[in-house]
């Protein structure tokens, strides 16, 4: 059985004895591996190592860090396929999907690669008689990233590139379910000749999160998973005075107004709600429709549902893989039964899905439920599955206040031909990012991704000029150079410019 371990000051480190946690392949059901799980005193040891290599990577020049983001760039592109293998067997998605992934991660490490711009300060020439001012950034020191299953590779990739641009050393503590993209990650960064401790990779469970969000040479936590785990964590880390992101949970609405081309609206919706099995936070899982585009749109996206090809992320012919683990197919399907029972139309089904030559495998086909209501479980909850919920409204005031009365605030779309409608949506919706016509808006790099209400705790998006303002913290200088030794412009009363 092949043991994960960690990847601490340049290199792998495995403990015998060590507690395990199993991985599995989704698609077959089988385990594959034993990922070791860090003691506390393996925590003091990264963060240690960080904090030591963060004393000479903070003086190094803006040159020296592009030429290594560069470097892993390259390497990164050169072995991209590795890394979407890897994705692939430990969280079930397909190929094509987990590359996609990886290439939205380096689009954030090209943005870091311009950091001597990004780190630009300001300057004001003659503020007062022979007095300049200027200003720039500093960074925190030994940060963290704690990132979900359901993108290993890329929302490290919206963390680490700009903490350790900016002049931070990084530990990522990746998901237990999904570890080895990290470790990947780790050795380019070596090969990139990036000081060894500036990049660290811890694996554990809730106590190694504790640890690294009590500890007092941790200066900034970066998360992405659910609403209360999210909650949990901004509450310990601002405790300990930290400055924390701590992105949560998504409910994403899609409304689709009768104007909408139906079979434009159709296609994305299947994408957008089945593509990597649904285990997305930008994944649309309640569809708004807008009076009579409901009965024609459903009937199109249930004729597509039926013809989404599910199977073995290794296997090319597959649209949409297993989800990650058996006790995520268990929670969806139970779900969609309580969708049933409460009274919802069952469209396409889903459940008791079996992949021929992987019967064992973690399978929940594409769902499509109709005549939902906002007090159904399938509405209420965050379902991370393959599993499309249709509410249907009457009007655009009615889907609009549907959106806002929702906890979340993640992402939005809109479907429709009316630039007046799209208009008054984007500006009216209480989301942090909203597409039109595009169902699953995610942000290119040089913006920043983030939600509002219960999907994000904390002051600052991720990635982008916020990722930039969360890794660093400003300075401000005032400066007078006197041409005698004389004291000169003292004064007992409060300084003023002259």
């Amino acid at each position: 059985m092949k043991t994960i371990g960690h990847w601490i000051n340049g290199e792998h480190v495995t403990a015998p004895g060590a507690s395990t946690s199993p991985v599995f392949n989704p698609a077959t059901g089988a385990e594959q591996a034993q990922l070791q799980l860090a003691t506390v005193e393996q925590v003091n040891d990264v963060v240690a190592a960080a904090k030591a290599a963060w004393a000479t990577w903070v003086e190094s020049s803006l040159s020296q860090r592009s030429k290594i983001l560069f470097a892993f760039r390259e390497i990164m592109n050169r072995r991209i396929n590795d890394v979407a293998l890897a994705i692939t067997d430990e969280h079930g998605k397909v190929v094509s999907d987990a590359v996609g992934e990886v290439q939205r991660g380096l689009e954030v490490v090209e943005y870091a690669c311009g950091l001597p711009t990004l780190l630009k300060g300001e300057y004001s020439d003659q503020v007062s008689g022979g007095v300049d001012l200027f200003s720039y950034r500093q960074p925190l020191g030994v940060v963290v990233g704690i990132t979900p299953f359901n993108f290993p590779a890329m929302v490290p990739m919206w963390m680490f590139p700009v903490a350790i641009a900016t002049g931070n050393t990084f530990i990522l503590k990746p998901s237990e379910r999904d570890p080895s993209a990290s470790l990947l990650m780790a050795e380019m960064w070596k090969e990139a000749g990036l000081p060894d401790g500036v990049f660290n990779v811890i694996q554990g469970d809730a106590s190694v999160v504790n640890a690294l969000l009590d500890h007092p040479d941790v200066k900034a936590i970066s998360f992405v998973g659910s609403t209360p785990i999210a909650r949990s964590i901004h509450r310990r880390a601002t405790a300990n005075g930290k400055r924390v992101q701590a992105l949560g949970g998504a409910k994403n609405h899609s409304i689709i107004l009768p104007d909408a081309d139906i079979d434009f609206a159709a296609k994305h919706l299947v994408a957008a709600a089945f593509g990597s099995a649904g285990e997305r936070c930008m994944a649309i899982s309640a569809a708004i429709t807008v009076g009579a585009v409901a009965d024609p749109l459903m009937a199109r996206v249930a004729e597509l549902a039926r013809e989404v090809k599910v199977g073995s992320g290794r296997d090319t012919s597959s649209e949409m893989g297993p989800v990650i683990t058996a006790a995520s197919k268990a929670r969806i399907e139970s779900l969609i039964d309580s969708g049933e029972r409460q009274g919802a139309t069952i469209r396409v089904d889903g459940r008791g899905l079996s992949v021929a030559g992987h019967e064992e495998g973690f399978f929940v086909g594409p769902t499509l439920i109709d005549n939902v209501t906002t007090e159904m479980d399938v509405y209420t909850e965050e379902i991370f599955g393959p599993v499309l919920s249709t509410v249907r409204t009457a009007s655009v005031d009615e889907a609009i206040a549907l959106i806002n009365a929702n906890p979340f605030g993640n992402g939005t779309a809109i479907f429709t031909s009316s630039g007046e409608a799209a208009r008054r949506f984007h500006r009216e919706v209480q989301v942090g990012m909203i597409g039109i016509n595009v169902p699953i808006p995610v942000p290119m790099a040089y913006y920043s991704f983030g939600g509002w209400k219960d999907s994000l705790f904390g002051d600052h998006h991720m990635h982008g000029p916020e990722g930039v303002r969360f890794y660093t913290r400003g300075k401000v200088v005032t400066t007078r150079w006197p041409e005698t030794t004389e004291a000169t412009g003292a004064s007992f009363s409060f300084p003023t410019s002259k």
